[in-house]
């Protein structure tokens, strides 16, 4: 889901560099997997829904000597990041997004090298350092803005908004014309307002991070950074989101986009599937969940980052590293996971899924981030900065300042960003 690096505070686990799998309490470095293992996620819901038995079933087809034990965490990035300073965080699990490229050694096995993985699998450069691959994604998602279809068209909007301003106006309408809350910003959980950071490369820039890097002042009108803030400030200053952001909730978004009550969020694609299933369980339909590219064109044409979700990865201080990367390497080639959430598979000779159909109208482009020349640099900059692009604490006080609920306006608080930020890069440099 949302992903990228917020600082780990005092986690002191020393670098644990293994060559090769060991068995420890299970299996063989040279035999067929078997003992047990314990995979940590954040899907609690498919655990609840005895979904994940099923994966468990089908991979015991293949591995009957391997007993998967599953544990799904609520407050996942929360609690796995503070379990990561002990030894004990499973031995299979989704690298939080607070693990910086440079923390990835530390924390998980290698998996190979992933120039070679890249043969076969996308998605990769995320979880990749100095040339080493050290998670698998899960699946792949594209970016844009998940809304309802219908209560777009009850609000007269007929086509696909194509720069923030249209957007802007077309939430007016939705507000001017029914009932519903033109813009849901799940405030309160505060994980979901990552998707905004999550969206960049809409310009079609795959050397969209790098750029932001290379700058003094990223919040600079008419750069992305700029354009997605200020996007969301005014959708907040405009009164065009709900009226009070601290009792969001994120469950219960899922049936108000649903049924209508609210009309649009900026998610990851994702999040497709589960509200349609929100839709089915509310009675409604689940053909008016649509999903839109973020508002902007460059030379005509919408474009769309595609990046992996969660990348499940080995405990370095896993004792049945066999059995684990089994699991690794059958969930992420073998398993429906990525089908069943109607995302865009790691393998590269998988079809696009039906869920992507309205980009696939839209002729949105897809885009891959560049993969970073200084894998950490992005991370050391925000993180001596103290903004957290990919956390929510930081656009938290972004819509509290464009509600009235905290002092300052757009500008003072985009010079204050560019202030730390320069002197943040500035420090790192050095």
């Amino acid at each position: 889901m949302a992903k990228k690096h917020i600082a780990i505070a005092a986690v002191a686990v020393s670098a644990l560099l293994l060559a090769g799998c060991s068995s420890g309490g299970g299996g063989s470095a040279d035999g067929p997997p078997s003992g047990e293992i314990t995979v940590l996620t954040n899907r609690t819901d498919l655990i609840k829904s005895k979904v994940y038995d099923g994966y468990v079933a089908e991979f015991n087809k293949i591995y009957p000597d391997v007993t998967v034990k599953l544990q799904g965490i609520t407050d996942y990035e929360g609690e796995v990041t503070t379990r990561l300073s002990t030894k004990s965080y499973g031995d299979v699990l989704g690298i939080p997004n607070s693990v910086t490229p440079d923390q990835l050694p530390q924390f998980f096995e290698p998996l190979g090298e992933t120039a070679s993985l890249s043969d076969t699998y996308r998605f990769l450069n995320d979880k990749s350092f100095d040339g080493t691959q050290y998670g698998m994604p899960t699946f792949g998602n594209a970016s844009g803005i998940l809304y309802n279809k219908r209560i777009w068209k009850e609000a007269g909007v007929t086509t696909i908004p194509t720069t923030p301003e249209e957007f802007i106006a077309d939430l007016k309408l939705i507000k001017e014309n029914t009932d519903a809350i033109p813009y849901y910003t799940n405030y309160k959980d505060g994980w979901p307002l990552s998707s905004w950071q999550g969206a960049q490369g809409f310009s079609g820039d795959p050397a969209v991070v790098a750029d932001r890097d290379a700058s003094d002042a990223p919040w600079t009108e008419d750069s992305e950074q700029y354009v997605t803030d200020s996007l969301l400030f005014d959708v907040v200053h405009d009164g065009l989101s709900e009226p009070d952001p601290l009792t969001t909730a994120w469950e219960g978004s899922k049936t108000l986009i649903a049924t209508g009550e609210a009309a649009s969020a900026v998610l990851g694609s994702w999040a497709i599937v589960q509200f349609q299933a929100a839709a089915i369980d509310a009675g409604a339909d689940p053909a008016d969940i649509g999903y839109m590219p973020f508002p902007y064109q460059k030379d005509g044409k919408f474009h769309s980052n595609i990046s992996g979700d969660f990348n499940n990865a080995v405990n370095v201080n896993s004792k049945n590293k066999v059995a684990a990367r089994a699991w690794v390497d059958w969930f992420t080639a073998k398993s429906t996971f990525a089908a069943d959430s109607g995302a865009l598979s790691s393998l590269k000779t998988a079809a696009n899924p039906s869920t992507l159909d309205d980009f696939t109208e839209a002729d949105v482009q897809y885009v891959e981030l560049d993969a970073a020349k200084k894998p950490s640099l992005d991370s050391d900059i925000y993180n001596k900065a103290e903004i957290d692009l990919f956390g929510s604490i930081y656009r938290q006080k972004l819509v509290d300042i464009a509600r009235g609920a905290a002092d300052g306006d757009k500008k003072s608080y985009f010079a204050d960003l560019n202030k730390r930020w320069a002197e943040a890069k500035s420090e790192v440099e050095s």
